[in-house]
């Protein structure tokens, strides 16, 4: 009489191992727009292309943009010590306008004190955790932080630090914009996963919606006196780094995005380690990989930073990618408008190499 027992070598096989089998696939992927250009003009319709089905597989965007309708909630005056001992005074005004019919995001706006001209803007996109707040300094309990802390190190205050105006966007699904059901819980709880489900129910995605929010923060930023709109950036870690990324390639207006704890493949990240479903594009890989997607960029600045130990986005993957990046920025003649810092360190916000690019390409 056979036992489980006896399967045992039999079933620890390949054909029983489901990562083994979406390797497999991987391998048969047609990657129909991957970068395969070798001079300029061809570069540049690929790009047009690519973009073109990226707003496909994303799901869209309304055919429409809706009037802003902008509002001020509250207007501070507050200030914060880097860890040097340098006082920033700066001004956070509380913000609401309308992405879509229905949809309003939620954001603060900073900008150093007394500053008397048009300043360049990040956009600062937080990834998963507590949203918004915690990237501009806000704990739990609403007191603000009297140092940089957080696995996204308050990054959209670094911003002001280092002389900029900073949006801060909070991202559909976090802190301030969650269903009635997680904002009953903890302050970490997201309503990611259900939404970012949902969205694929209609035949659209969380990332696309995503996007179209930081578009219509850009626009949003297009109708500030005191900014400089041709000196518009775009920063966002892990979830938020996947928005900012997928954002640069889509909205020219970004003259230089800095992606953190997110560029990878999809192979060695997204497919092979559990994330949540807001990662996922339907359909992506029949058409491009990742470092396809932020060629879409060039000849704009990116920078790149990742940890050597982050568990989510292995920093070997990474590497392989940038190389296959570099040859997209080759043909653009733009090497040294690409960058990327590797620091020892996990899943988290670093940002010294990041702000040297940005005074260098913003």
């Amino acid at each position: 009489m056979s036992t489980h027992h006896d399967f045992a070598s039999i079933l620890e096989g390949d054909e029983f191992d489901t990562l083994s089998f979406s390797k497999n696939l991987y391998e048969r992927q047609p990657l129909k727009l991957s970068f395969k250009a070798t001079n300029l003009n061809e570069a540049i319709e690929w790009q047009r292309k690519l973009r073109s089905q990226l707003l496909k597989l994303l799901g869209g965007f309304p055919r429409r943009k809706c009037e802003l309708a902008p509002r001020v909630l509250e207007r501070v005056n507050l200030s914060f010590r880097t860890p040097s001992g340098e006082l920033v005074e700066y001004n956070r005004e509380t913000i609401i306008f309308k992405s879509r019919e229905g949809l309003s995001v939620y954001a603060y706006h900073l900008a150093p004190k007394g500053a008397d001209m048009r300043l360049p803007c990040v956009v600062c996109l937080p990834g998963h955790g507590r949203g918004v707040d915690d990237i501009v300094g806000i704990n739990p309990d609403g007191s603000l932080r009297e140092t940089y802390g957080g696995y996204q190190m308050d990054f959209a205050l670094q911003c002001l630090e280092h002389g900029y105006a900073a949006l801060a966007v909070e991202q559909l699904g976090f802190g301030h914009r969650r269903d009635e059901r997680s904002r009953k819980q903890s302050p970490e709880t997201s309503s990611c996963q259900p939404a970012a489900g949902a969205a694929l129910l209609f035949g659209e995605t969380m990332l696309g919606w995503r996007v179209y929010d930081a578009i219509r923060s850009i626009d949003y930023l297009h109708t500030r006196e005191d900014v400089d709109v041709n000196r518009i950036a775009i920063m966002g870690i892990s979830g938020g780094g996947a928005t900012a990324l997928f954002t640069a390639a889509i909205d020219e207006r970004i003259k230089v995005a800095v992606v953190s704890g997110y560029f990878n493949t999809f192979r060695d990240s997204i497919m092979s380690i559990s994330h949540c479903i807001d990662n996922y594009i339907p359909g992506i890989l029949r058409f491009a990989e990742m470092w396809d997607i932020a060629g879409l960029v060039a000849p704009r600045a990116l920078f790149i930073e990742s940890g050597t130990k982050d568990p989510i986005f292995p920093i070997d993957a990474t590497l392989r990618s940038y190389e296959k990046l570099k040859r997209i920025y080759d043909v653009f003649n733009a090497n040294e408008k690409l960058g990327i810092e590797v620091f020892e360190g996990e899943h988290q916000f670093y940002g010294k190499g990041a702000f040297e690019f940005l005074h260098r390409w913003l």
